[in-house]
């Protein structure tokens, strides 16, 4: 099997990262990698662009974690009220989902972006109480949210009118029993 060594301008599947030198198979660089400008052939030339790349990546890294951090710290001041209908025995109607917390924290933070698997649950809340859910935003910055979830009874209140065995017959529009 021939291969060769490239430098990946950007990331690739399985690959790896901008930057990354990694042996791949001749015609998978000739026919993908190099078309689509996604590898260098590994030259002299081709190292100095490496300097630069890994430079560029450092610094995207870098702007990446300010943003999670500072993300984190309004984040972590958050107390978010779910208000859900529930029953008697305090257990909810419908349930809180990961997504519903990732739109709620853009909604209260102005962020631009959340991704729904930032938000961590082993399953969707469905009663009531305090949870603390972690939100991993970068993969060097992971808060805790801090969740309520409370039920609200609904006002209505329902009447049982017994019936009779007789009664529980079709009726017709003149009231008698077909």
């Amino acid at each position: 099997m021939a291969s060769t060594r490239v430098i990946l301008t950007e990331s690739v599947g399985s690959l790896g990262v901008e930057g990354d030198i990694v042996r791949v198979r001749r015609g998978y660089a000739r026919n993908f990698l190099f078309p689509r400008r996604k590898a260098l052939e590994l030259t002299s030339s081709s190292m100095r662009q490496l300097n630069h790349l890994r430079a560029k990546r450092s610094e995207r890294e870098a702007q990446a974690l300010t943003s999670a951090k500072e993300l984190g710290e309004s984040i972590s001041r958050l107390r978010l009220v779910f208000e859900l209908g529930a029953g008697k025995g305090g257990r909810v109607f419908g349930s809180v989902t990961a997504k519903d917390i990732a739109d709620r924290i853009l909604s209260e933070t102005q962020s631009v972006s959340l991704p729904r698997h930032a938000v961590s649950l082993e399953k969707p809340i469905k009663e009531s109480g305090d949870y603390k859910v972690q939100v991993k935003l970068h993969h060097q910055v992971t808060v805790y949210l801090n969740i309520f979830v409370k039920g609200k009874e609904s006002n209505t209140q329902s009447e049982i009118i017994p019936v009779s065995p007789a009664e529980s017959f079709v009726r017709g529009d003149d009231g008698i029993p077909k």
